[in-house]
């Protein structure tokens, strides 16, 4: 077993007073070195001397970016467990160069989005986003000839566009709806995988005239921005609704407001481009298209989960056990 290593938890103090409670404090504490004061919010101004020694960092929202400047003053850093999802804002190409394991909690934070994702798709199917924004207009909903035979979610398709860690988990939450069929377009994707989980793997263009829900799960990558524009919005039937709890730069928001403003699609979007959107953006005021706050991912007692997921990869290496979910530099040509 690896004696207790010399530890820095190196997040803002807003994320660990959300990550880390007093228990997973605990846990941490006895997993570092006896002296370790643990938490520092602004690692780039430690002590030279504290950084000399450390062996370890716990990361997570607003950690500094691990560059070439900061890891020569950390020189026996040999692991990081990224206590958040994405560590694309953490690493550097100086990084890389050095042989130091990386760990990430991003399935566990995709454990509240596909939750999220799967309460908006069945709200959606019950067209229960104009009454929820518009009191009157709820006789609407029953006998509006846009909705046409498709309030509900019996016969209905949803699209899923990525088959990501997030995009997995809402196809497997699906399955208890045998009245929704699911499409899934990656091109990343293997097809056998796809119809384990229970859907159907076909590209992006046959997807889109094909479902009344389309649910993005794409990475944010030069290659995904505005993924889905005019022509792939334009594809849509009419009545579909457009679901984004991934990043707003995938969808052009200039044509989903003009389908929107038409009365033709409907909007549920967590994430927006840029975001927050202007108060007097015109989405925000349109019946048929709700705007959360970037709420889907781990907030409140989901973000322990983060902390977990970050301290059972500590443990294991602690131990000499393999991690459970590493960051290779190749991950990041095709993940967020």
């Amino acid at each position: 077993m690896t004696p207790r290593p010399s530890l820095l938890a190196a997040l803002s103090t807003e994320a660990w007073n959300l990550v880390f409670d007093d228990a997973r404090r605990a846990r941490l504490q006895a997993l570092a070195a006896p002296a370790d004061a643990i938490h520092t919010p602004a690692l780039g101004a430690a002590a030279r001397d504290d950084l000399l020694r450390v062996e370890v960092l716990v990361t997570g929202w607003g950690a500094p970016v691990l560059d070439a400047e900061l890891l020569d003053r950390l020189p026996r850093l040999r692991a990081v467990f990224h206590a958040a999802g994405s560590v694309r804002g953490l690493v550097s190409d100086a990084f890389w160069e050095r042989d130091i394991l990386l760990t990430s909690a991003a399935e566990a934070n995709a454990a509240p989005v596909a939750e999220y994702t799967l309460a908006m798709i069945l709200l959606s199917g019950k067209r229960a986003l104009l009454p929820l924004r518009t009191a009157d207009a709820q006789h609407d909903l029953r006998v509006g000839p846009r909705v046409g035979g498709r309030i509900g979610n019996l016969d209905r398709t949803v699209g899923i566009v990525g088959f990501s860690r997030i995009g997995r988990r809402v196809v497997d939450l699906l399955r208890p709806f045998p009245g929704l069929q699911v499409l899934v377009a990656d091109p990343y994707a293997d097809p056998e995988e796809v119809a384990a989980a229970g859907a159907r793997l076909v590209p992006l263009h046959a997807l889109l005239p094909a479902v009344d829900l389309l649910s993005l799960h794409a990475p944010a990558l030069p290659a995904t921005r505005g993924m889905i524009g005019r022509a792939q919005l334009a594809a849509l039937r009419d009545g579909a609704t457009v679901l984004n709890t991934a990043r707003g730069a995938l969808l052009d928001h200039d044509a989903l407001l003009a389908e929107c403003a038409s009365g033709r699609l409907d909007a549920i979007l967590d994430v927006t481009d840029p975001e927050p959107l202007p108060p007097d953006h015109p989405l925000l005021h349109l019946p048929n298209v709700a705007v959360t706050p970037h709420l889907a991912g781990s907030l409140g007692s989901e973000a322990h989960r983060l902390a977990d997921a970050a301290l059972d990869e500590l443990e294991a290496w602690k131990t000499g056990r393999p991690p459970r979910h590493p960051v290779h530099r190749a991950d990041l040509a095709h993940s967020a």
